[in-house]
């Protein structure tokens, strides 16, 4: 099913139909390059120009957080030769569009277990987070050797060794606590998630974060996913209702 098929890219969208967090799961580049008879590290390659077309929408449109899932806990079981081609892929990214970014006054944030990856890669992942810190035209979020499981995990294990040490008592557990203890703690949950490629499942992404997120599937494939394809998809969303349990009534009169 085409989730785009009713909706226009030009429906207009006013500041309070905008998703102020969308989250991506970046999907179909092998299939976009086997489809094109290339190898599939042509299909991650001309995914980095996707990228930089759904920063700048997102940056015209105002959106606050643009969260990209880039390589998933999972993906490690691939063919050894395309994680490598991945990881100089990250690598080479990081070195060539960081300072455009801090350029253009966006801040990278980079969220998963980074303990895998080279100490090369993880360096400078820490340096481009350093250089963009204090930047504050969008948040970009890359979730790389992340997963769903993973991010709820990693929290209860912060929260266990604060009841061992008494700072907090194990009746202070609540959702709020598990909240702050998240990857992404301190930004606002996802209001939007779009999928490429025609799958139409989260793939272990955001378990916690995506509770109340409107979803959008796209059969388009990731690195076809320029800008009137991500315009679509805030007109989607901005012609949706969001209840959080409400009724139609309730959301009305509110």
């Amino acid at each position: 099913m085409d989730m785009t098929e009713s909706v226009t890219a030009d429906i207009p969208i006013t500041a309070t139909d905008k998703p102020r967090h969308v989250a991506i799961i970046m999907d179909g580049n092998n299939r976009w390059a086997k489809k094109k008879k290339l190898l599939g590290v042509s299909g991650h390659k001309a995914g980095v120009d996707a990228v930089r077309a759904v920063v700048e929408t997102c940056v015209e449109e105002g959106i606050e957080t643009l969260t990209l899932f880039a390589f998933s806990s999972e993906n490690w079981r691939r063919p050894a030769e395309e994680v490598s081609a991945l990881m100089k892929l990250f690598l080479l990214a990081l070195q060539r569009e960081v300072k455009k970014l801090h350029k253009n006054n966006i801040r990278l944030k980079i969220i998963g277990d980074r303990s895998k990856f080279s100490p090369v890669l993880q360096e400078h992942m820490a340096k481009a987070e350093a250089l963009t810190a204090n930047n504050t035209r969008l948040n970009l979020v890359i979730a790389a050797n992340y997963g769903g499981h993973w991010d709820i995990a990693q929290a209860t294990q912060k929260i266990a060794k604060m009841v061992e040490t008494g700072e907090v008592n194990a009746s202070d557990v609540d959702e709020n606590l598990i909240q702050q203890h998240l990857c992404l703690g301190d930004l606002p949950m996802p209001d939007l998630c779009i999928r490429t490629a025609g799958e139409q499942r989260i793939s272990n992404f955001m378990l916690w974060q995506f509770a109340y997120t409107e979803l959008y599937f796209s059969e388009v494939f990731w690195p076809d996913f320029q800008h009137q394809e991500m315009r679509k998809a805030l007109a989607a969303y901005a012609s949706r209702q969001r209840r959080f349990g409400q009724t139609d009534d309730q959301i009305k009169k509110a």
